[in-house]
C-alpha cells in the first residue's frame, strides 16, 4: 500500500516519503535555487511537478517515490540535479505481490446511515442519475441512421419533455468485417448489452442494416434482451432503408418520450452510486493532489457501500502489487496479475505503446518519466481499501467496494467499457487538462493544479491544486469531491454536461483483426 502519510511540503519542494531519493518542485526552481529542507542547491531548471536528485544516485540505483520504484538511474546523479526520461531507465523488477497480506475489511455504514441523493428508481430496480433515450447501431453501416434519428430532437421539441436529459446516439466502427465469435465479437457485444440494459437510459432503440456479422437476433440473444416498450429495433434492409428506418426510429422514439418524462427522482442511498473512475493528461501533481483526493472521496463512497471502478491496465502497470497486496483473496489478486501478463505477453509486444515504458508527450511535459511513475499516481484514484474484484472489459459489475476493470488506457474506450458494467457517474482527474463526457452518465472533472483550473475553468469541477496551494487538506478536498458527487448525481450539471460533451465517447474497445 502507498503511505501518504509522509508527504510534506517544504519551500520549493514536496518530500512524498522519508526513503525517497527524489523531490517534487512545488514550483519551478531555477539553477541555484537553494532547498533547505534537503540541504542542497539546484543544479538544473526543474519545472514545476517534476523531479530532483535529493541525494547522491549511483547508475542502476533504483529511483524511489513515494518509497516505490519508478526507473533507475541510467547514470550517476549529483544531488539537486533535475530527474527525468533523459537519466533514468526503464526496466522491469521483480515485485512482492504479496496477494491480500493488507487486506482490511470495510465496516459499510447501516443504509440508514449513508448519505443519500436524488435518484431515478427504474421498476427493475437500478437506480440511475441521468434520464435518457438512447439510439444504438449495432454496426457502422447503421451510424448515420441512428445519429438522424437522434437529430430530430431539437432542443424546442425535447422542451415538452423537462425531465428526459435528451436524445443520444450509440455509433461506432465496428460490427462487420470482424471476427464471428470469440473474443473480439463477445466484447463487443457485452458492451451493447451494457448500454441497453443502464438504468440511466428509460429506452433505447437499435438499428442494424441487417447483414452485418453482428447480427441484431444473436446480439439479443447473447445479451438474454427481449424487445419491448423500452427496448425497440429496427433493421434497415427490412424497414425500407434510410429514409423510412429513420421515420420509423423518430416515431418510435417519440412514443416513448411521454413514458419517459414521467420520471421523478427520490431519496435514495449511496450505495447505489457506481463511479467509473479516469485520469487523462496527467502530470507531476496528479499522484500528491487529485488522484489521492480521489481515492480518499472513493473510500468514503466505500464505506456509504457504493462502488469504485479502478481500470486502466496499462496505467497501473509497474505498481499492481501495491493492488494485489490488499485483494480480498489470493483469487482476485492473480487475476489483475493475469491481466497484466495479457497485456505484456499477448496483446502489446512489439508495438510503440505505454504498457512498454512510454507515456504521451504531454504526460513527458507534465513530468511523468515513464509508465512506472504514471501508474503511481493513477492507482491513487482506487483509494486504500480492500480490492474487492477483478473484471473483463464491459462485464457486470456486481461487487460493492472497490474493483478493477481490465480497459486500455485510451479514455473514452476505457469509460465505455466502465458504463456498460454500470457506471452511472464518471470522475477524470487531470493536470494537463481533458475535456471529456461521456453520454448517458455524468463525468466530473478534477484538477491537479491551480493555474490550470484557473485556465480551464469552464471543464473543471473541482480544483484539487487547493492542496498544493495549502488552501485545504486532502481530506477536506475529497469531502468536497463526495459532495460534490452527490449533488450532481441527483441532478445537478457538471461542466462537461453545460458543454454539451459526451456525443462521441461511445468507443468499443476494438481487439480483434478486421477482414
Amino acid at each position: 500500500m502507498i503511505d501518504f502519510t509522509e508527504k510534506r511540503a517544504a519551500g520549493p519542494v514536496i518530500r512524498l516519503h522519508s526513503a525517497d531519493n527524489v523531490v517534487v518542485a512545488r514550483v519551478p526552481i531555477g539553477i541555484g535555487t537553494a532547498v533547505p529542507s534537503e540541504g542542497l542547491v539546484s543544479r538544473s531548471q526543474v519545472p514545476a511537478g517534476h523531479k530532483i536528485a535529493a541525494r547522491d544516485l549511483r547508475a542502476g540505483e533504483p529511483v524511489l517515490k513515494y518509497n516505490v520504484c519508478i526507473g533507475f538511474a541510467a547514470a550517476d546523479i549529483p544531488a539537486g540535479t533535475y530527474v527525468h526520461s533523459h537519466n533514468m531507465d526503464f526496466q522491469e523488477f521483480d515485485r512482492d505481490y504479496a496477494h491480500a497480506r493488507d487486506y482490511v475489511p470495510t465496516s459499510v455504514l447501516p443504509e440508514s446511515e449513508q448519505a443519500r441523493f436524488q435518484g431515478i428508481v427504474r421498476a427493475n430496480g437500478q437506480v440511475g442519475t441521468r434520464n435518457y433515450i438512447g439510439i444504438m447501431a449495432t454496426v457502422n453501416c447503421s451510424a448515420t441512421v441512428v445519429h438522424r434519428i437522434a437529430a430530430a430532437f431539437t432542443p424546442d421539441l425535447m422542451a415538452a419533455y423537462p425531465n428526459v436529459d435528451g436524445v443520444v446516439a450509440l455509433s461506432h466502427g465496428m460490427g462487420c468485417g470482424m471476427e464471428m465469435s470469440g473474443e473480439p465479437m463477445d466484447l463487443l457485444r457485452r458492451t451493447m448489452g451494457g448500454y441497453a440494459c443502464h438504468a440511466n437510459f428509460a429506452g433505447v432503440l437499435i438499428v442494424g442494416l441487417g447483414c452485418e456479422r453482428n447480427q441484431l437476433d444473436a446480439l439479443l440473444k447473447d445479451q438474454g434482451l427481449e424487445a419491448g416498450a423500452r427496448l425497440q429495433t429496427f433493421i434497415m434492409q427490412e424497414t425500407g432503408g434510410t429514409r423510412k428506418t429513420i421515420e420509423a426510429g423518430i416515431a418510435a422514439v417519440k412514443a416513448m418520450l411521454p413514458e419517459a418524462n414521467e420520471v421523478t427522482r427520490e431519496p435514495v442511498p449511496a450505495r447505489h452510486l457506481t463511479i467509473g473512475l479516469q485520469c487523462g493528461g496527467s502530470d507531476g501533481f496528479s499522484s500528491i493532489t487529485a488522484n489521492p483526493a480521489l481515492g480518499a472521496a472513493m473510500d468514503i463512497l466505500v464505506r456509504h457501500g457504493g462502488t469504485a471502478i479502478l481500470s486502466e491496465t496499462p496505467e497501473i502497470y509497474g505498481v499492481e502489487h501495491t493492488l494485489t497486496s490488499r485483494a480480498r483473496s489470493r483469487e482476485v489478486g492473480e487475476k489483475l496479475v493475469q491481466r497484466i501478463r495479457w497485456w505484456k505477453e499477448e496483446y502489446s509486444p512489439g508495438r510503440d505503446v505505454q504498457i512498454n515504458g512510454k507515456v504521451s508527450p504531454g504526460n513527458q511535459m507534465g513530468g511523468l518519466a515513464n509508465i512506472f511513475e504514471k501508474s503511481l499516481g493513477s492507482s491513487m484514484k482506487g483509494g486504500t481499501t480492500g480490492l474487492m474484484q477483478v473484471y473483463r472489459y464491459a462485464e457486470p459489475v456486481r461487487q460493492p467496494g472497490m474493483v478493477f476493470m481490465d480497459t486500455p488506457g485510451f479514455d473514452p474506450v476505457s469509460a465505455t467499457g466502465q458504463i456498460a458494467g454500470g457506471a452511472n457517474m464518471i470522475c477524470f482527474t487531470t493536470g494537463r487538462g481533458s475535456m471529456f463526457g461521456a453520454k448517458p452518465v455524468p463525468s466530473l472533472k478534477l484538477a491537479t493544479n491551480t493555474p490550470m483550473y484557473q485556465r480551464l475553468t469552464e471543464d473543471m469541477d473541482v480544483n484539487c491544486g487547493d492542496i498544493l496551494d495549502g488552501a485545504a487538506t486532502l481530506q477536506e478536498v475529497a469531502q468536497r469531491i463526495f459532495e460534490t458527487i452527490l449533488r450532481v448525481a441527483s441532478g445537478e450539471r457538471s461542466k462537461s454536461e453545460l458543454l454539451g460533451l459526451g456525443d462521441h465517447e461511445f468507443v468499443p474497445w476494438n481487439i480483434g483483426v478486421v477482414s
